[in-house]
């Protein structure tokens, strides 16, 4: 529906038919890690992407995410990739070194490939709070991806 009048507006379109898409998951924190792959992947798949187009890697934590994205995305197999994990706050600094660091990188894979990335990576003060959360963020980055690779395909057909 579009909102104003002699203005082309893209749409926003969560059709993940004929995409491809790449998931990172940490294991660390693994029960968490796991509820937001089951989230995510169950979303890709009722928004029509096939389970032959999604590839699966795990890595040992959350600062070894954006180097696989960086992998994944340079290989030009995927229209979008997923990074899933959860940091959950502990009692040294550490938590904000590896919060910041895990967004920063991969924030810049999808700035220096053009894939987009979808961040499900929580930061949480305890387990129980990533343990809610984990459901409701899998769907969400699920959607993000299938969002922004249906945005960037839109892009390319106006630029035509």
């Amino acid at each position: 529906m579009a909102r104003y009048d002699n203005i082309l507006e893209l749409e926003t379109e969560l059709n993940g038919t004929g995409l491809r898409v790449g998931i990172v998951m940490s294991r660390f924190n693994l029960d968490v890690g796991e509820g937001l792959l089951g989230a995510c992947t169950a979303e890709l798949i009722k928004c029509g992407v096939q389970e032959s187009a999604i590839l699966l890697v795990t890595v040992p934590g959350a600062l070894e995410i954006p180097l696989v994205l960086q992998k994944m995305a340079l290989t030009d197999q995927f229209d979008a990739l997923v990074a899933l994990g959860a940091i959950i706050r502990g009692d040294t600094y550490h938590f904000e070194v590896v919060a910041n660091e895990s967004a920063s990188g991969v924030a810049a894979v999808q700035l220096d490939t053009g894939i987009p990335v979808a961040n499900g990576i929580l930061t949480t003060e305890t387990d129980d709070e990533a343990l809610a959360r984990m459901g409701h963020k899998g769907v969400e980055a699920a959607q993000v991806a299938i969002e922004m690779a249906n945005l960037l395909r839109q892009l390319d057909e106006v630029s035509q």
